[in-house]
């Protein structure tokens, strides 16, 4: 079912701003402290953001190409439904709901939360995240526009910001940093696991397929804005990275989540990390807003299909209680835990969907030929498998426990659709 042409009320910048935004989350801020200490040299932590960018962009293309043959709202969900398997769609449309957009909230909002804090004494990350949380989806809830505007406008504004950092600390970096020798100690195993933090990071190129039935001439702006989107953010993830890993003696910043921070702290002193940490606020923001407009749209779909209750689709051009629903899940989840430790978890999981969806692209370009144009094709589908191939099975060598809860969840997802075929037959 094609979404009406009137609600297609989102433009090329505005497609492209999503992307934007649910990329540059809290990862960039944190995951090289981690890589730091796994891969004990600079050089190896840049080369991994730019490995990871490489990979991203070939899922983009890939999507793309899926986002010009079915170009309706729902992103993976959609995809595998209409190339595999509704199976496979409502375990994509599952594991989404959860692992894709709630989790993520969670964790982005309670980042807030602990950023913002020493700013509001007396009030906790948990208030703090739950007010950002509740406010966006208002926001979006009641009106699309302005939701838009607001979106569009802080990313924009976020971007500038973050270019005008990089470009200032790379600077006034020194240059002892840069020619320190490191120690070589790394193995490809953990390379990969380190990808895995870093798709993380990368993790929202696709976002624009999830409100696909809301973009103008879908079927080109749709491919630009993922393209673009990520060939922005992987630019930017070089340029802020580099300035935070050669700050400092990397032995200082290895394993410090903070190292946004130290790293301003090491260049500037206290007022460039308390401006720097005023920026990440605005880029958590931003990402939570990205994520309720993308998230939500997952549902409407599903509810459109039958998976979940009527009730969730689109009212208006706007799937509210969809919305609602998203927010409510992400609020008991940032209540109720720490997100930290589901990195790798989160990682693993939704790379073998975005690979699974790749794989829906390869069998129906099979089957249609040329007609489908596939920008790298060949090259560009082989070369995310294989890279999710080699992230997925060192993850299950080097963190079995964190792969075993994604595989688990994978599961689940399979017995809530069968569950759901039952209680339809009935």
């Amino acid at each position: 079912m094609n979404t009406p042409v009137a609600t297609r009320r989102l433009g090329l910048f505005s497609a492209t701003t999503l992307v934007v935004a649910s990329m540059v989350g809290s990862g960039v801020f944190t995951t090289s402290g981690f890589l730091l200490a796994d891969l004990q040299s600079p050089w190896l932590v840049l080369l991994a953001w730019l490995v990871g960018g490489g990979l991203a962009a070939c899922g983009a293309l890939c999507y793309g190409a899926l986002a010009r043959r079915l170009p309706e709202s729902g992103g993976e969900y959609l995809f595998l439904s209409r190339t595999l398997h509704p199976a496979a769609g409502a375990m994509a449309g599952w594991i989404s709901i959860v692992v894709g957009f709630a989790a993520p909230l969670a964790a982005a909002a309670l980042a807030f939360g602990e950023y913002t804090r020493d700013w509001l004494p007396g009030s906790s990350p948990q208030w703090l995240g739950s007010g950002l949380l509740c406010g966006l989806a208002l926001i979006h809830a009641l009106r699309m526009e302005g939701g838009a505007c607001l979106h569009n406008l802080t990313v924009a504004l976020e971007m500038v910001l973050i270019g005008a950092f990089a470009v200032l600390a790379l600077a006034r970096l020194p240059a002892e940093v840069l020619t320190r020798p490191t120690p070589d100690s790394s193995s490809p195993a953990g390379f990969a696991v380190g990808l895995i933090w870093v798709s993380f990071s990368y993790y929202g190129w696709n976002a624009a397929v999830y409100v696909a039935g809301e973009v103008r001439d879908a079927e080109r702006n749709l491919p630009r804005s993922l393209l673009i989107g990520t060939a922005l953010v992987t630019g930017l993830y070089l340029a802020l990275n580099a300035a935070f890993v050669f700050a400092a003696p990397w032995e200082a910043l290895a394993g410090q989540a903070e190292i946004g921070r130290l790293a301003a702290y090491a260049l500037g002193g206290a007022l460039w990390a308390d401006a720097l940490t005023a920026l990440i606020a605005l880029v958590l923001a931003a990402s939570v807003s990205a994520m309720t407009v993308a998230g939500s749209r997952v549902y409407a779909r599903m509810a459109i299909d039958g998976e979940l209750p009527r009730l969730f689709r689109a009212q208006a051009g706007v799937p509210r209680l969809a919305i609602a629903m998203q927010c409510t899940l992400a609020l008991a989840l940032m209540w109720s835990a720490s997100f930290k430790s589901l990195l790798t978890y989160i990682g693993f999981t939704l790379n073998l969907c975005a690979a699974a969806t790749v794989v829906g692209l390869i069998r129906i370009r099979l089957r249609e030929g040329a007609q489908l144009k596939v920008v790298g094709w060949p090259l560009a589908p082989a070369t995310f498998l294989l890279g999710v191939l080699w992230m997925a099975s060192s993850a299950v060598v080097r963190q079995p426990i964190e792969s075993l809860w994604g595989l688990a969840t994978l599961a689940m997802a399979w017995l809530l659709w069968r569950l759901g075929r039952a209680l339809q037959r009935e």
